[in-house]
């Protein structure tokens, strides 16, 4: 199962409390105040990790809690703080805060570590209130309480090719073709209910290029709006740099117009906003060992009338797929070195 949602609460350490004690030695006389501060309470801090690849974890156990700080003691012992809470979330996590919808951090790289809740601050023990004039105060101050805080965490997939289409156009059967990823294939809509990931490799060592390809489950006329699976996938799409569209164009598809099924997942990207419609697209006809002259034709003609790139495949005979990994080779080494510059230039 797939989880790329989940609702968790987070309480960071309360502060131990200042303690309030004198000094009492023989020899002594009027040892003075000695009681020392409360121990800082522990933070809770999100850590992104690319041995975690679903929020599922959080799913079963949304509430979280740092240790208090311990309180202060005699002699000015200060008490210990309190022990942190590491909390472990894939790359590609945004955290909001659930209660204002504000995005807190986009974990964009492994390794981010950010403090979601702090702990609160140890009171001060009676020895801080010693003055010349105030020689033995009796007062103290309780900890402060940690932050409590509710998330919203939100995965969205890190791939910079997206396979987007109707239901059954092969989308799985491609990337299953390109990549080491082993999806779920069969002859029915909605076979894929989870976003595969592949690694494609192209050209030899040294000069090898690889890039990452997700399998998006298929997208309906109407998804923008919950129709089909609705929205749940299409936000994985944002932070792809290339989108590769399969169009059936097979004799029995059920499916006449080509044409038509290009424009109703384009409208369905744009309805669903974050320039999706903006980003590079790649056509390819798939199931060409099987298919209907007609539509391939008519496919042909859009594209030409779009200046839209095509690429003929048939996963089954092998046809066409070596042309199509370097075409998306070479386009996402563009799309890299653009956004290089767009970085440097910022």
């Amino acid at each position: 199962m797939f989880i790329d949602e989940a609702k968790i609460r987070v309480k960071a350490g309360d502060g131990g409390n200042g303690c309030v004690a004198f000094r009492r030695e023989k020899y002594v006389p009027r040892g003075g105040p000695s009681g020392g501060d409360g121990g800082k309470g522990g933070d809770v801090i999100m850590e992104s990790s690319e041995r975690h690849n679903t929020l599922v974890h959080f799913r079963f156990n949304p509430e979280y809690k740092a240790e208090r700080g311990r309180h202060g003691e005699g002699s000015n012992r200060k008490g210990r703080e309190g022990s942190d809470v590491v909390l472990k979330v894939p790359v590609g996590t945004i955290v909001y805060d659930s209660d204002t919808g504000e995005k807190v951090h986009d974990f964009s790289r492994p390794d981010e570590r950010i403090v979601i809740a702090r702990g609160g601050r140890g009171g001060r023990g009676n020895a801080r209130f010693a003055t010349s004039t105030h020689q033995a105060p009796r007062e103290h101050e309780d900890g402060h309480p940690g932050e409590e805080r509710t998330f919203r965490l939100e995965l969205k997939l890190l791939a910079e090719v997206g396979l987007v289409g109707f239901p059954n156009v092969g989308k799985s059967t491609l990337i299953s073709c390109i990549s080491a990823a082993r999806p779920k294939i069969a002859d029915y809509p909605f076979t894929t209910l989870q976003p595969n990931l592949g690694v494609v490799v192209v050209g030899k060592a040294p000069d090898e290029q690889s890039f990452v390809v997700a399998d998006i489950p298929g997208l309906i006329e109407g998804a923008h709006a919950g129709a089909g699976l609705g929205t749940q996938f299409l936000r994985h799409i944002e932070r792809t740099r290339l989108l590769v569209h399969l169009v059936d164009v097979s004799e029995g598809s059920g499916r006449p117009d080509p044409a038509k099924d290009v424009e109703v997942i384009l409208n369905e990207l744009k309805s669903f906003g974050a320039d999706l419609e903006e980003k590079p697209i790649i056509i390819a006809a798939s199931k060409t060992d099987v298919a209907n002259k007609d539509k391939l034709a008519k496919l042909r003609r859009y594209c030409k009338n779009h200046e839209a790139e095509l690429y003929s495949i048939s996963a089954v005979t092998g046809k066409g797929i070596e042309e199509l990994k370097y075409a998306m080779a070479k386009k996402v080494e563009e799309l890299r070195e653009r956004a290089l510059q767009a970085s440097e230039k910022s």
